[in-house]
């Protein structure tokens, strides 16, 4: 057992029933406070802990590190540190927040330097992203896709059983939660008969994922085999990937997204480890057909995390649409960091990796509006009456996802944004 998972650790940091935040989880984001700049910091209950004031004040000493990552305004040069480094320091901040420590929970002084109450701090990008791929790894969802645009018969393409499908994306307009998007605007062909037009997308959508953040990895050349994925795999955030539907289906033949994606992803600013998600791990999916070697082993395991999607219009209750998890991918993301490195592709620390769209087997655990409206031929139906095929100005989307065992839930807060009118 990983020692910070331990169920019966109690902190002495007051925590809510129902919070994402235990002492079992320990998650790595970026805050700032009015002088205090940006800089690491983890979160226990709604109590942001301050990681370069811990390091100042000395509580690090005991762990052998370059302290001066957390005086950085990313997690980059912390994730340069590696797993055994990470582990290190999560297993510190166990121990020195465990409600059987008094280090720091006699000491006042200390206290006021590093503690934080979350309401009062602002939460920043954590990472500065210098690569983002986006996966296409739920085979409901792909199955979906492609029975609404192509034959039922054939939905998935003759390559998707095999292999991982990913494009690169564009990492620039990736952003933190609470960020707002205008709507993007572009070339649509609503009409097959007449030419393209321009103007602001009319079929906006969300699309719910998950993201993995990696360390430092191999040079230029080098694979990273399916039993050491998890050695460069920091952790885990959700990932809306904010998408036009109109744009992007006018643009994407012959090579793939482009203007439909690359407006904005948004990402929840805390960056959950995957050791603290290794209690909730699972059995791969069963294949379909059988898979080259480079992709088969024990270390590919799912893992079963609760996701949530609510659209909130505005000045209404936000209303939960959507109901899926992390467990129904078909690719997990040891076998996604697998094959995008196999042919030799490095990764840097900060690198995001998107699950693609996460459908679950029944409509309401759908994970885009393509899908649960049907292309907008079944519209949802929202608490104040009105409808939905597609987002609408005002609409705020949250993502939400949690993971549960034995008494311990282990949450990544949630990720939302709005969507504003088009420039």
């Amino acid at each position: 057992m990983i020692k910070a998972n331990d169920p019966n650790i109690r902190s002495w940091i007051k925590v809510a029933k129902n919070s994402d935040f235990p002492i079992q989880n320990i998650p790595f984001g970026i805050f700032s406070k009015g002088r205090i700049k940006a800089r690491p910091a983890t979160i226990i209950g709604d109590t942001v802990i301050d990681l370069k004031a811990l390091a100042d004040l000395g509580f690090f000493d005991s762990v052998d590190f370059n302290k001066k990552v957390f005086n950085e305004p990313t997690l980059n040069e912390f994730l340069k540190l590696g797993k055994s480094t990470w582990r290190a320091i999560r297993e510190r901040l166990s121990d020195l927040f465990n409600k059987k420590n008094k280090e720091l929970q006699d000491d006042e002084n200390a206290k006021d330097k590093v503690l934080h109450a979350a309401d009062e701090i602002e939460m920043l990008m954590p990472v500065r992203v210098r690569d983002y791929t986006d996966f296409y790894s739920s085979k409901e969802h792909a199955t979906n896709v492609g029975t609404m645009f192509r034959d039922p018969e054939n939905a998935l393409l003759p390559n998707w059983l095999h292999i991982p499908i990913g494009y690169h994306g564009r990492a620039s307009s990736i952003v933190v939660s609470g960020t707002p998007l205008h709507r993007p605007k572009g070339q649509t062909r609503p009409n097959p008969e007449e030419p393209p037009v321009f103007g602001p997308c009319r079929l906006l959508d969300f699309e719910l994922e998950m993201g993995f953040i990696t360390g430092q990895g191999k040079p230029l050349g080098e694979n990273i085999p399916l039993e050491e994925a998890d050695d460069y795999i920091f952790g885990l955030v959700l990932f809306n990937d904010w998408s036009a539907r109109d744009i992007q289906k006018w643009e994407y033949v012959p090579l793939g997204p482009f203007l439909g994606k690359s407006f904005g992803s948004s990402i929840s600013p805390w960056i959950v480890t995957l050791d603290a998600l290794e209690p909730f791990r699972m059995r791969p999916t069963k294949r379909e057909v059988p898979i080259l070697p480079y992709l088969d082993g024990k270390a590919n395991r799912r893992i079963n995390v609760n996701l949530e999607v609510q659209i909130q219009p505005e000045d209404q209750e936000a209303h939960t649409v959507s109901r899926s998890n992390l467990k129904y991918m078909y690719w997990t993301i040891e076998q996604q960091l697998a094959h995008h490195t196999i042919n030799g592709c490095n990764i840097n620390a900060g690198d995001m990796m998107a699950s693609g769209t996460i459908s679950g087997t029944k409509p309401d655990s759908y994970g885009s509006m393509l899908e649960l409206s049907w292309k907008g031929t079944k519209p949802l139906s929202m608490p104040d009456g009105s409808e939905r095929k597609f987002l609408k100005d005002g609409d705020t989307v949250i993502l939400k996802g949690y993971a549960e065992k034995d008494g311990v839930r282990i949450g990544f807060g949630e990720v939302t944004g709005k969507v504003l009118p088009a420039l």
